[in-house]
């Protein structure tokens, strides 16, 4: 079991895109961050669960393995639970709820073993189990190994607090910066989305060029625990707040539908990012480039599996990759799209980067080509 100041974090990845958030870890000064699958694994002391919570751009959830087990029946997962030592981890009074899941093991009906989880943390501890508890407890059973963690964020985490209006098919926050760390974004680089949707790249773009921390516009479930200490945690937030800066405005984003325009722009203005990303209603036909050198043209067209069908899409992506070839000479291009057919109806010298990536129930994948 790890000690509270050098406590085992994982932090979930989105599919496809954990070598992404490994460099971002990394980047970020997290100790020992090492691959495993579906995430990443670091080490360190509350502040680091806090921090990560705050500043990672691509983790969808932050989580504490408190501590685990061998348990080979439910009588036995039962009597380790209920010595086990939840008043280091959880409040009394703070509701729980326990998910559980089992594979390979002899152990092997989840809501059973969930069940007696449950119970030995109220009986215990002390706490009320509720299923709409805002802390969660999830406990997984793999070749009879009994694994306990803690859900640090609470609400997943690509819930950055502003993106209240959404357009069809959004694109997750979280899944938006490790595409863009992928095909190498720089941040302050300009960046341009001809169907920018809701404008999750631009505003995430943005974002990354004034160094705005991902997590601070909302709560985490850490906050009810026993190890929050909430000065600390203000004083984290404040020293975050103050390496903000105010990138040139070379964020941009256009879209056909006016709804999708309205919320994009409402989207950057709760973001705090309006002053220097703008939206412009328009076909990908008319899309042009901003003032200033060049930079990333980053778009998550519609394709067959997830919006319409797919043959009339063929027309879209060639007047994008003809719009691009006429007048984009010198920047990038990353697209994400879960059709190669599509991808080479562009004519763009696009290449696929890294793995598929699950979005949605389907595989989208990433390519990517320039400069033009």
């Amino acid at each position: 079991m790890s000690t509270q100041d050098d406590l085992d974090i994982f932090l979930a990845a989105p599919p496809g895109l954990e070598d992404e958030l490994l460099a971002e870890a990394r980047e970020l000064g997290f100790a020992d961050p090492r691959p495993e699958r579906g995430g990443v694994a670091v080490r360190g002391g509350w502040t680091e669960i806090w921090r990560a919570n705050l500043q990672l751009r691509g983790a969808q959830r932050v989580m504490l393995r408190a501590g685990a087990f061998m348990a080979f029946h439910l009588a036995q997962l039962d009597k380790r639970a209920r010595r086990f030592p939840w008043g280091d981890f959880l409040r009394p009074d703070v509701p729980v709820r326990v998910e559980a899941s089992c594979a390979r093991s002899k152990i092997y009906h989840a809501g059973a073993a969930a069940e007696r989880v449950a119970r030995a943390i109220a009986e215990t501890l002390g706490a009320p189990v509720r299923d709409d508890a805002p802390v969660r407890v999830l406990l997984r059973i793999e070749k009879d190994r009994a694994q306990l963690s803690i859900d640090c964020s609470g609400a997943p985490l690509h819930k950055r607090g502003h993106k209240l209006a959404v357009a069809k098919a959004p694109l997750r926050e979280t899944m938006a910066a490790l595409m863009l760390r992928r095909c190498g974004y720089a941040p302050g680089a300009p960046l341009a989305d001809p169907m920018c949707g809701s404008g999750t790249f631009v505003i995430e773009a943005a974002e990354m060029s004034a160094r705005l921390a991902p997590g601070r516009g909302r709560d985490f479930a850490f906050a009810l625990l026993p190890s929050f200490d909430a000065e600390r945690w203000e004083a984290m937030r404040a020293e975050a707040a103050a390496m903000a800066r105010t990138p040139e405005p070379a964020f941009f984003g256009a879209d056909r539908d006016q709804g999708a325009v309205r919320a994009a722009a409402a989207n950057a203005e709760r973001a705090g990012v309006a002053a220097f990303a703008r939206f412009a209603c328009q076909p990908v036909g008319a899309f042009a480039p901003p003032d200033g050198p060049p930079g990333l043209v980053m778009v998550n067209p519609p394709y067959g599996g997830r919006i319409g069908q797919r043959r009339p899409l063929f027309a879209l992506y060639a007047t994008l990759g003809r719009v691009l070839r006429e007048r984009f000479q010198g920047w990038r291009v990353g697209l994400v799209t879960s059709d190669p057919g599509l991808a080479r109806a562009t004519e763009l010298p696009l290449a696929q980067l890294g793995a598929p990536i699950g979005h949605g129930g389907m595989t989208v994948r990433l390519f990517a080509a320039g400069p033009l």
